[in-house]
């Protein structure tokens, strides 16, 4: 789960990660009274949205007086967006983060992730900071240094001092740099991260160590433990039809293209939307019912990927090993008899109970074509469409 920047400095700001003040606003009136109440020569007025790329998109401006508040508040809200990350659509800015400027000496990089290969969480320095750390990591390699912490001590003082020495923090500020580094590792792990960024990390001249930028990412499968981080959610950031698969347990991705794919396990799903490209098809979406799906959720699986206009087909590939293959088979009629499916619908069963599964689509008397594997599925379906 994302959140919006200003969300996620009170969350840093709780574990005493140094951010500059500043205020929400949601109209034009509401940012200059936050920029009075701030009180200072300059103030940043910036968009948030659930993307990078703000301030290349026109999203970041700095004002030096409150008439130039106003001008770019005006000028942000209700702005389109389109950056890098969010997509040719962009996204529509319905609030502001008003801060009070500092006095930049030098900006840097600093971020905790998962690393999978070593499963350990892992924090990250440059002094390349407020660039893309991809693009660093393409440009300049050797300018990103890595930390891999031990899950049973934490992040130690000497590997945060070691990051700060070789991305080349003042010696006068060594210290700061390390609590700062130690309080952003203390909050990824209390609140179950997934990723904690700063970029960029700034040095000022009243010699203080700020996260000027925070982008914190979070363990949908924690959130039970977080009710307080729950309740961020913008829901006016996510796509409706993933909003609406969350609702039921199911995981939704929305796709560009237009054969809907209905299926269980992750992996088969990932090996679905591939083989269906390798036959000239094109995915509109990932959608994993789980191993538990119900009649129930297969019917609202339907009908979130037919709530997609693009969709011309779906391809149903279910293999049964905890979830049986008549469950799926009942599901996969009960949804087509309630949203009186018109486009082709081409369903593979492998495992358990797929004789009885394949039986009921057969006695349905639906246009229901069966497929006797996955490769013949996804070349069915993708000949149905053209």
């Amino acid at each position: 789960m994302n959140i919006h920047e200003y969300q996620g400095k009170q969350v840093l700001r709780e574990f005493g990660v140094k951010v500059p003040n500043g205020h929400v606003a949601y109209s034009v009136d509401e940012a200059v009274e936050a920029a009075e109440k701030l009180g200072s020569p300059v103030t940043v007025v910036k968009a948030q949205i659930h993307a990078g790329g703000r301030g290349k998109a026109g999203g970041v401006k700095v004002a030096k007086s409150l008439e130039e508040v106003r001008t770019y508040a005006d000028e942000i809200l209700g702005k389109t967006l389109v950056t890098h990350q969010n997509g040719p659509d962009g996204t529509e800015v319905k609030r502001l983060l008003i801060e009070e400027g500092c006095d930049i000496q030098k900006e840097y990089y600093v971020g905790v992730v998962l690393d999978r290969a070593t499963s350990r969480v892992v924090m990250m320095a440059s002094e390349e900071g407020g660039t893309e750390i991809e693009e660093v990591a393409e440009a300049t390699p050797e300018k990103i240094f890595k930390e891999v912490i031990d899950p049973v001590v934490g992040l130690s003082p000497y590997q945060a001092r070691r990051l700060a020495f070789n991305i080349n923090i003042p010696n006068e500020l060594l210290g700061k740099a390390v609590k700062f580094m130690t309080a952003l590792y203390e909050a990824f792990v209390a609140k179950d991260c997934s990723i904690a960024e700063i970029n960029p990390l700034v040095t000022t001249g009243d010699n203080e160590v700020l996260a000027l930028d925070a982008k914190l990412n979070f363990d949908d499968n924690a959130l039970y433990r977080h009710p307080d981080i729950a309740e961020l959610r913008d829901l006016g950031e996510e796509d409706e039809k993933e909003i609406q698969a969350s609702k039921y347990d199911l995981s939704y991705v929305s796709l560009d293209g237009n054969i809907g794919c209905m299926v269980n396990g992750a992996g088969l799903a990932m090996s679905t939307m591939d083989i269906i490209k390798h036959y000239g098809g094109d995915p509109a979406n990932f959608l994993d019912v789980g191993g538990g799906a119900t009649a129930e959720k297969v019917t609202e699986a339907f009908k979130i990927i037919l709530s997609d206009k693009n969709v011309k087909g779906i391809f149903v590939n279910i293999f049964g090993g905890i979830m049986k293959c008549d469950v799926i088979a009942e599901g996969v009629v009960e949804a087509t008899k309630q949203i009186g499916l018109t486009i082709p619908l081409v369903v593979r069963l492998e495992g358990t109970n797929v004789e009885r599964g394949k039986q009921i689509l057969d006695e349905s008397g639906l246009n229901i074509t069966s497929a006797a594997s996955m490769a013949d599925g996804a070349e069915k379906i993708v000949a149905a469409v053209k």
